[in-house]
């Protein structure tokens, strides 16, 4: 009501000052409009218990989706500075299943509050939530959900019509009659990811639908080895000669636009996913014709502030949460600012 944060709002409430004269004046404005009153058992809960929350996601690594994921967390940190949390970080090789499976064995046997859990491997976050379940830990999903599981509440795109989209995308930008390559990354333990998993879905529903008859070739490269991504590429190439465009279904598009400026080819489309730097990139100076954003500091900063407020609540939690998507080309991007669901 008073046109600012809440964070804002909270430093006024408990008078610790770093607000504006008017942001202090319009609180206060609307404190005696609506005749607030604190809560003072909620207050004393809030400010006297400390909550400890793990988070587990992929590995973080600068200017990469994940890190978008824990920038949006620390930003609802930010919000309830007031409220004393504890947050446990664990993370692991996304591009290897036994890595997630022992960073998901540990937080099975912790005891906490809460936990963030960022899906990549479906049986593993099954067996996770299942632990989670039988000890009555509230758990919350970003980046996608699974099936058969309990949590509060998910945050996620929908990644189905990701995949739907990427291939109206790249259907309509190349030649008649050329081939789509298709990146994807091998990885150890030779289970593909849950969203990747959700888009081919979506990528093939759409040509099935519209009678698209393009041929799809596999693209597949060592995620864990980077000094071999050139010579898989370059054989690739050189045994498909009438690929006309390339979809990326994960945020890996930055390694096909690099690739594309060193080797100086600009007659083959690209369509990516998440605004990543070396996709940013690539989107800027015209190798990557579509970047698909999936607001993910907007998911970290949900999941937290509901879990933050179901902590002290116990509202009712709304268990479906999808965020947008949004479609970004070179003449776009500079327009496009993290945290612009703030605003």
């Amino acid at each position: 009501m008073a046109g600012i944060s809440p964070g804002t709002v909270d430093r006024i409430l408990h008078n610790r000052g770093n607000v504006s004269e008017s942001a202090r004046i319009a609180v206060e404005d609307i404190l005696q409009k609506v005749n607030y009153r604190p809560n003072i058992h909620i207050t004393g809960l809030s400010l006297k218990r400390k909550y400890k929350v793990v988070i587990t996601t992929p590995n973080l690594m600068e200017g990469e989706y994940w890190e978008s994921i824990h920038l949006g967390i620390q930003h609802a940190l930010e919000e309830f500075e007031n409220i004393r949390v504890e947050c446990i970080i664990l993370t692991y090789n996304q591009y290897d299943i036994y890595s997630c499976r022992d960073v998901y064995e540990e937080i099975a046997g912790m005891e906490s509050d809460a936990v963030i859990i960022g899906t990549t491997f479906k049986e593993e976050t099954l067996r996770l939530s299942k632990h989670l379940d039988e000890k009555d830990i509230p758990y919350v999903f970003v980046d996608s959900t699974v099936e058969n599981t309990l949590p509060l509440a998910f945050f996620t795109s929908d990644h189905y019509i990701c995949g739907f989209l990427i291939a109206k995308l790249i259907t309509s930008i190349i030649p008649d009659g050329s081939e789509i390559g298709m990146l994807q990354a091998v990885r150890t333990g030779d289970e593909s990811a849950n969203t990747s998993i959700l888009r081919k879905r979506g990528f093939s529903d759409y040509l099935t639908q519209k009678n698209i008859d393009n041929n799809v070739r596999k693209m597949p490269f060592t995620a864990m080895d980077p000094v071999q991504y050139d010579e898989q590429l370059d054989r690739f190439f050189q045994d498909h000669h009438e690929i006309g465009g390339v979809v990326v279904l994960n945020s890996r598009g930055g390694i096909l636009a690099d690739y594309f400026y060193r080797k100086g080819i600009r007659d083959i489309r690209l369509v990516c996913v998440d605004l990543t730097t070396p996709n940013v990139w690539g989107l800027r100076n015209g190798f990557i014709d579509f970047l698909i954003g999936q607001e993910p500091e907007h998911q970290g900063f949900l999941a937290m502030k509901t879990l933050i407020e179901y902590l002290i609540y116990r509202n009712p939690v709304k268990l479906q949460n999808y965020v947008r998507l949004d479609i970004l080309t070179r003449e776009t991007i500079d327009y496009y600012k993290r945290f612009n669901f703030m605003n």
